[in-house]
């Protein structure tokens, strides 16, 4: 038996077999032919072998002999070799033949070797988000947002307004009537509109027509406007001013729920909640930049059945979530303009993308022993299944489910490197006062 390492994490074996073998194989392959071949003249199981095996025919005979073979010989191959296989291996019979010795070519797919980066030069930006006054504003009038007065006026519209608008989308010389819309309301507001109909609705009056240009992105629902350059005519058919209520004690204790009595400790205690977000998201922010540096300094070939696994998953997962929405997989790809090869075509660097992640920070648990004990499982399973809806309740039958602690185990393992990395990534970066001297 020989062994070769092929290209794309792949081992090649070339299995000898035995004539023994080859000829034992034949033999019991023939006698199960012969006990249930049914042959005009012969009681079941009667006829002769010589004449079963001419009805047969050598092509099927070889074929039967090959499905009974080789899988008991590859599989003993790679137990001998110690290869753990992570798809089923692709075997081609080079020479199999009644009293010679028969030759296969295995070529399997394993998991990748990673070669990890130099964990201890890596470094990524720390600085912290500071929340400003101006957030802190914003986040004030977005809390009042629900209960805000809107009442009508006789004005131009301006920002922060909610105008009421006819829309009209024409492209390649006709208008898209699946676009059109009449009397809509929409505030005018960065993120609510487009920002080419913002820069040219405020100061428009009543009645009055503004048009603008917009490119639509590739994967629009419209196929009509999908990669298309179209033109957007909007006429205003009215304006609705948007006051907030005033921040007072009172509205300071309904908004808190109770919490706070007055507005300035509700203003530190919503400053209070920003800092907090800033600071994950500071967290967060490292740890995305720090995963990013080590993938991007190790080495490590996906294997393209991995790649194929990980698909099929998506796809399947897709479908799921689709069913719950009483939608089925293949109306959705049509909405969508493709197929499914189509789809798994643009799906695969992504899905290459995190696999790479996957395998270097394994390999990262691996190296640095981390791995939680059962305990430490049972108490995340305890504390995360709660906050799943679809999950309150089970927590003792997910505790007995072997599936459900791999799953709670793998998020822990995951969630204990992004804590080792940080603190890498803090031990590396210079000090205030090695800042300072640079």
């Amino acid at each position: 038996m020989v062994t070769e390492p092929l290209p794309k994490s792949q081992v090649g074996l070339t299995i000898e077999v035995p004539a023994e073998l080859v000829d034992a194989t034949f033999e019991r392959v023939l006698n199960r032919l012969v006990s249930k071949a049914k042959i005009e003249g012969f009681r079941p199981g009667r006829a002769p072998r010589q004449l079963v095996e001419a009805r047969v025919g050598p092509a099927a005979l070889r074929e039967e002999v090959v499905e009974a073979i080789v899988p008991q010989v590859v599989q003993q191959a790679m137990r001998e070799r110690s290869i753990d296989p992570i798809d089923n291996p692709d075997v081609e019979v080079i020479e199999l033949e009644r009293g010679r010795p028969a030759r296969l070519k295995a070529t399997i797919s394993v998991m990748p070797q990673v070669t990890l980066g130099d964990t201890s030069k890596l470094m990524a930006p720390a600085e912290a988000i500071a929340v400003t006054d101006e957030m802190l504003e914003r986040r004030l009038e977005d809390v009042r947002e629900p209960l805000a007065e809107v009442t009508p006026v006789e004005r131009e519209a301006r920002m922060g307004d909610v105008a009421v608008i006819d829309v009209e989308v024409e492209a390649d010389g006709a208008v898209v009537e699946s676009e059109t819309r009449k009397a809509m309301e929409a505030e005018l507001k960065d993120g609510v509109l487009l920002p080419e109909l913002l820069a040219v609705l405020p100061g428009t009056f009543v009645d009055e027509t503004r048009e603008t240009t917009v490119k639509f992105p590739d994967d629009y629902s419209e196929p009509k406007l999908a990669g298309k350059e179209a033109t957007i005519r909007v006429t205003l058919r009215g304006v609705k001013e948007k006051a907030l209520p005033q921040l007072d004690d009172a509205l300071a204790k309904q908004l808190s729920g109770g919490k706070q009595d007055t507005v300035d400790a509700y203003r530190a205690a919503v400053r209070e909640e920003l800092e907090d977000a800033a600071k994950s998201m500071t967290r967060l922010a490292r740890e995305q930049a720090l995963v990013k540096a080590l993938v991007d300094s190790s080495q490590v070939e996906v294997p393209e059945a991995l790649v194929e696994r990980e698909l099929v998953t998506q796809l399947e997962s897709m479908e799921r979530s689709l069913g719950r929405q009483g939608l089925k997989l293949d109306r959705y790809l049509d909405y969508l303009g493709k197929t499914v090869p189509q789809w798994a075509a643009d799906e695969r660097p992504d899905a290459e993308a995190r696999l790479k992640v996957d395998l270097v920070l394994d390999e990262f648990a691996r190296r640095e022993g981390i791995e939680p004990t059962d305990e430490e499982v049972d108490r995340f399973l305890e504390e995360q299944a709660p906050r799943d809806e679809d999950l309150k309740g089970r927590v003792a039958e997910l505790k007995q489910s072997a599936s459900a602690k791999r799953y709670f185990a793998s998020r822990l393992r995951r969630l204990k490197v992004l804590d080792r990395l940080n603190e890498i990534g803090i031990a590396a970066q210079p000090s205030e006062t090695e800042a300072a001297k640079s």
